[in-house]
């Protein structure tokens, strides 16, 4: 059986372009979101920090994407990268320490992370 890298491209594609997306309009949001969800941000640098850190990730996930044969080293980072998220949205969730909507975005990234678990799995080598 031969690797399909098809599978890969199209998960990493949607994946690296729905986070850039999502992300990127959180850098003109940090007011908003205090007010919407207190409190306030109080320490603007791990805010800013969490998507700077997150958009470069989405540019990494746009790369496997090109070539997930060659890049498929990467598809493990991929999955704890978002587990980092995901997972702790859930637990946060449970202790009634985050709303509703956070739970799903977290969940969406549980999702993408059973994906890249399956595209790794899809292209690994005969």
């Amino acid at each position: 059986m031969t690797p399909s890298p098809r599978f890969a491209q199209r998960v990493f594609s949607i994946a690296g372009v729905y986070g850039l997306l999502v992300l990127f309009p959180m850098y003109f949001l940090e007011e908003r979101i205090g007010r919407d969800t207190p409190p306030a941000i109080t320490h603007p640098e791990h805010f800013y920090g969490f998507i700077g850190t997150a958009l470069v990730f989405q540019l990494v996930f746009l790369i496997v994407a090109r070539d997930p044969l060659r890049y498929r080293a990467l598809m493990p980072v991929a999955v704890l990268e978002k587990l980092a998220f995901g997972v702790p949205v859930w637990l946060l969730f449970a202790q009634g320490r985050v709303a509703p909507s956070v739970v799903a975005a977290g969940s969406i990234d549980l999702l993408l992370g059973v994906c890249f678990v399956l595209a790794y799995f899809k292209t690994a080598p005969a």
